[in-house]
Order: structure tokens, then sequence, then C-alpha cells
């Protein structure tokens, strides 16, 4: 029963990861996109098509961000934030998986690469303490907030669907680094950020292509 048990975790993680990659997530809220669709051309198609993978790359490393961190944090009020944080991350893998479909694009080729990436980060945040955990979860997510602006920026005015997906989501991740800030997050050093932002460029530009 005991070596059971001390199982359980490993197990639970490895089941999050495959279904993470695989593509099963369920979203506990309506897209924000739902009946939005609109003509566009082949290149709008193309550009929302890549846009939005990235986007789905995003949500896959934030997948893996989260669960590592609740598998690592030292108090139960942090493991609880990083999980309510990663159900409601699974609504915008929903979401956009939902838009790679409906705009005839694939996901990224790479995601099984991104997600252990991404996990042993998470890991590495998570050991470091709750404080720095919750500071990178709070740099991490002002991180992306910014990239997404810059894809409303980028996406075509008439893919409204995408646009409100990327919208919600914006909002969701300034929730979430409110939260954490809140809750008692230390502010990282330059030279993470930097290094956070160096690896970031390179996910979301691999991720456009592949």
């Amino acid at each position: 029963m005991l070596a059971s048990s001390s199982l359980d975790p490993l197990l639970s993680t490895l089941d999050h990861a495959l279904r993470t990659v695989s593509g099963v997530a369920h979203a506990s809220r309506p897209s924000p996109g739902a009946g939005l669709d609109t003509a566009l051309t082949a290149d709008e198609r193309a550009l929302s098509g890549a846009l939005m993978r990235v986007n789905h790359v995003g949500e896959v490393c934030a997948q893996a961000l989260y669960e590592a961190q609740a598998l690592t944090a030292r108090t139960d009020a942090v493991r609880q934030q990083m999980q309510r944080a990663a159900r409601e991350e699974e609504d915008h893998l929903a979401w956009t998986a939902d838009r790679l479909a409906a705009l005839g694009a694939r996901p990224s080729l790479l995601n099984p690469l991104w997600y252990a990436g991404a996990f042993a980060i998470g890991l590495a945040a998570g050991r470091a303490g709750d404080g720095w955990s919750l500071g990178f979860l709070v740099e991490t997510e002002r991180q992306v907030e910014d990239h997404l602006a810059g894809h409303l920026d980028r996406l075509p005015p008439g893919d409204a669907a995408s646009r409100a997906v990327v919208a919600q989501m914006r909002a969701d991740e300034a929730g979430h680094a409110q939260t954490a800030h809140e809750a008692g997050a230390h502010a990282l050093p330059a030279p993470v950020r930097w290094l956070m932002r160096g690896a970031a460029r390179v996910m979301t530009t691999t991720a456009h292509r592949l």
C-alpha cells in the first residue's frame, strides 16, 4: 500500500504529461471565439495558424511548469494556487487547439520537447522555494501577457475568433500574475528575467514554423 501511494504522484505527473502533449484537454469555460469565425484569405489563415501554434506551445509549457511547481511546492497554499492556475490554463490549451483545428493548422511537432524543458525549469523554480517559485510565475505571466499583446497586433483583423481567444488569455495571465504577487512572490534578478526572455524567444521563433 505504501509503495503504491508513493508512486501516485509520479503516475499522475506522467498521465498529465501524456494527455497534454497528445492534445487531450478539456475546457471548463466556453471558448471566447465560439461562433466568431469569419472568412480569411489563405495568407491570413496561414498567419493565424502560425501564431496560434505558438500560443498553443505556450500553453503546453504552462501545463508543464505548473505541474512541476505544484509537485515541488513547500506549502499546501502554493500547491493549490499552482493547481488552480493550471486548471485555468487548460482552458487556454483547449481553446488554442480548437483554433488550430479550425484554421487547418497543426500543433508544434516539438511539443514533447517543449513540455520536458518547461517541466525541468518548473522543478528548478519550485525547489528554490515558494517565494522564488511564485516570482517565476509572476515573471512568466508578465512576459506571456506582453507576448499575447504582440499577437493581438499581428493577428488578421478579420480573425475575430482567434483575437477573442488571445484577448481572454491575456486577461487571465494578468490575473495569475497579480494573484502570485499578492501571495508573496520574490522579484527575480534581472539576469534571470533576461534569460527567460531569451529562452522564450527561441521557443516562439521555432514554434512559428515547427
